[in-house]
């Protein structure tokens, strides 16, 4: 039997719409333009003969028949992407996508991976790095790690470990440089930090009663990684975070000269879908690292 049935695209257009009440915010949904979607709405209108919704200077709202065509679409679509997501996360192909910033991949996480592999190596782990935040609504991803200045407030977030902060800097620089034995030594050395976190030396120096040393000279990198690659290659003192060092204090790549940790009220978190249910795969990831995060200072 032949199906006849309407664009896809329209009837997205048409489900996002409805639920929203909004052209606007069902094309910030879509990525598509406002214009875009209520094309997409009156083509859909044109195909069933049929008005679907009422435009008014403040918004749309449902006639009947499209009130009870929402309730149907939506159905639908639900159950499109519940299929999607069985077939997807299928044992024998099971597939993880991730979305975390570049360092805490680079020196966090990366290191600890072969392990959650040997676990469960039939997940298919796939990672993006970026420092926006993800967009569950946009971006195809199962979860997200990020830094939060404060705990967030939203559902759907768990904290992996607080952020510590302090200065690092390879042996080296210590044998062929001024000295660092006191904070105030600091005011002789070049400061290294990242663009993305422009208090974290700021915030160490005022903890440690440093007058007259600013937070915001030296080097700055475009991320955390470039910063502790050029601490390792002695280039300055790194202001760092704790636990995405903790593997190179161990073999002594780096060193901590100075005692003081300033610990910030911010921290590492996961990020979870609150908007369908979570896969097995999911489960057993945040299962996972959340025990690997334990085990973090």
């Amino acid at each position: 039997m032949t199906r006849k049935l309407p664009p896809l695209n329209a009837m997205r257009a048409f489900e996002a719409t409805a639920r929203h009440q909004s052209f606007t915010r069902a094309a910030a949904e879509l990525c598509v333009t406002q214009g875009a979607v209520s094309r997409h709405v009156g083509a859909l209108e044109d195909w069933l003969a049929v008005q679907l919704l009422r435009r008014g200077r403040h918004g749309v709202t449902l006639t009947p028949s499209g009130e009870s065509y929402y309730q149907g679409v939506r159905a639908a679509l639900d159950q499109i992407a519940a299929a999607t997501l069985a077939v997807r996360q299928r044992p024998e192909t099971a597939r993880l996508s991730l979305k975390l910033p570049p360092t805490f991949a680079i020196r966090w996480l990366v290191p600890r991976l072969a392990r959650f592999h040997a676990l469960y190596p039939k997940i298919d782990v796939q990672i993006t790095t970026s420092h926006q935040r993800a967009d569950f609504a946009r971006d195809d991803v199962d979860l997200a790690i990020h830094s939060e200045a404060e705990p967030p407030s939203a559902p759907g977030y768990r904290k992996l470990f607080g952020e510590v902060l302090l200065p690092v800097c390879a042996p080296g620089l210590l044998r062929k440089g001024p000295p660092l034995r006191v904070a105030s030594d600091l005011r002789r050395h070049v400061l290294l930090c990242s663009l993305n976190r422009p208090r974290d030396w700021p915030i160490w120096i005022a903890a440690a009663r440093i007058r007259d040393l600013d937070g915001n000279s030296g080097l700055k990198f475009e991320n955390a990684a470039l910063a502790y690659q050029a601490a390792t290659d002695e280039l300055g003192v790194m202001i760092a975070q704790g636990a995405l060092v903790e593997d190179d204090l161990r073999i002594g790549r780096l060193v901590a000269p100075l005692k003081l940790r300033v610990a910030t009220a911010g921290g590492y978190y996961l990020q979870l879908r609150t908007d369908q249910p979570q896969s097995e795969s999911v489960r057993r990831f945040e299962d996972w690292i959340v025990g690997e995060a334990a085990k973090s200072p």
